[in-house]
């Protein structure tokens, strides 16, 4: 047995139900669960491994609800730097067929070092191609030796050219293979017990790229082996174009068709969805993965997030692929959030100063989002918060930096609301993956040499 004792933050901020954020406090960790979390004199004065934390605000580590890994090798290439998602995707579907076994794995480290190094210790990622020999494997080795928590999404594209579908024939797949593996990496990966490091997500990737059977199957087979559902839905008016041309419905109303709308079900985007939608939504416990910077970096629009709050849907962050991103910052996309969100409700009536003005989402929303939020959309009761029994999953700032010079009144909110940062410290499961600032599973200078020449090489050719 391990045990680890976190002492002498300046906060400790829980997120737990009553929202407590502890001075004076301490966490202590045994087997990588938090056994005790309260005043320093309270718990135990010794570990296997000590932690001071002075001068630091600690916070349950973030979850990431969406990311395409893969896309950390192609970021801000030219003709697609001004293109919406459509134009965006035709431009890069043909650099991505390139991808190597290889390409995958080392792609999928520098994603996951990017989210570590900003406070992420949980994602999800959509991996929906497979070209050359590549398979879901490449990126669960990849994740396991940085040390995040993954939620491995087994995407999917069946739907090409030929057949009606937006991706060239040659990046798609026979759905006959792609049950056949799905059922294989469900067998082979999924971990449903708390605490599990690894488990895996049948998502096919579009409505757009998939067909309407393959939906089905890939629901049935879901829900046979308990795993969850993911894919892409709402997030332009083109797709909404092309599911009432392809489907005579909007791309909502072809989810229920196809089985698609349960509390085992999270959407990336949700940004063109009326009132109606958000409620089913609700109704049926259906998540979203909110991709603000995303969707203004491919021009998508906004998504109703503070509706999609009120209504009590659920309601994570995804950094998305970092070919839409050109990041994996996940405290900035805190804070893109909560921009973004405040953006709307200006755009909605907020900027007059009137009684039912719309509210405007604050910074502490914005972190229940990045973390409470994200672990009910991906279905983990074990992260998310720190509590007595769930994860030892969290990460700390210091606080005595200039960014926030001027700021301490409320450290909390001054983490969203200043310019974000790196954490000092990231910790999954006990183990510290970030010291003092620095990745530790990784040796990052040597990766990014690599990670650069292999990206090169799929843009060259």
């Amino acid at each position: 047995m391990t045990t680890l004792l976190v002492k002498n933050a300046e906060m400790i901020v829980t997120m737990d139900d009553a929202g407590r954020e502890l001075r004076g406090a301490a966490i202590f960790c045994r087997d990588g669960f938090i056994e005790q979390i309260g005043p320093v004199e309270a718990l135990p004065q010794d570990a296997d491994e000590v932690m001071d934390l002075a001068g630091h605000i600690v916070f349950p580590g973030m979850v990431n609800t969406h990311h395409h890994f893969y896309q950390t090798l192609t970021r801000a290439v030219p003709g697609t730097q001004d293109a919406n998602l459509f134009n965006w995707l035709k431009t890069l579907y043909p650099i991505w067929a390139r991808m190597t076994p290889e390409d995958v794995f080392i792609s999928t480290q520098t994603a996951l070092a990017e989210l570590a190094l900003t406070g992420c210790t949980t994602s999800s990622d959509h991996l929906y191609l497979f070209p050359n020999g590549a398979r879901l494997d490449d990126e669960i080795e990849g994740a396991r030796i940085v040390g995040l928590r993954l939620h491995a999404a087994r995407g999917s594209m069946s739907l090409g050219e030929s057949e009606g579908g937006l991706p060239p024939d040659s990046v798609t797949d026979s759905e006959e293979n792609i049950l056949k593996d799905s059922l294989r990496v469900i067998q082979r990966y999924h971990n449903p017990e708390p605490g599990s490091k690894l488990q895996i997500v049948l998502a096919p990737c579009s409505p757009f790229s998939v067909t309407g059977e393959l939906m089905r199957q890939s629901a049935q087979l879901a829900r046979e082996y308990h795993v969850h559902l993911h894919t892409h839905l709402a997030e332009t008016e083109d797709e909404d174009d092309f599911c009432l041309q392809k489907f005579g419905q909007k791309p909502v109303a072809y989810m229920q068709s196809v089985d698609w709308i349960g509390n085992d079900v999270w959407f990336a985007h949700s940004v063109w969805v009326n009132d109606a939608e958000v409620d089913l939504y609700a109704q049926h416990g259906c998540g979203v993965a909110h991709c603000p910077s995303s969707n203004m970096r491919l021009a998508s629009g906004i998504a109703p997030v503070m509706k999609l709050l009120a209504r009590g849907v659920k309601l994570g962050l995804g950094v998305d692929g970092s070919a839409s991103n050109d990041g994996s910052h996940m405290l900035n996309e805190a804070r893109q959030a909560m921009l973004l969100a405040r953006l709307h409700s200006g755009i909605k009536g907020a900027s007059r100063s009137a009684p039912d003005a719309p509210p405007l989402m604050t910074a502490r929303q914005a972190l229940r989002v990045a973390t409470r939020g994200g672990a009910s959309v991906l279905g983990r009761t074990d992260i998310g918060s720190l509590e007595v029994g769930k994860c030892a999953d969290f990460f700390a700032i210091d606080l005595n930096k200039v960014d926030y010079a001027g700021a301490l009144e409320d450290p909390v909110a001054a983490v969203v609301f200043c310019a974000p940062v790196k954490a000092n410290w990231t910790v999954v499961g006990g183990e510290v993956i970030v010291g003092d600032g620095q990745l530790r599973t990784l040796d990052l200078p040597t990766h990014v040499e690599r990670h650069n020449k292999a990206s090169r090489r799929l843009i060259a050719e």
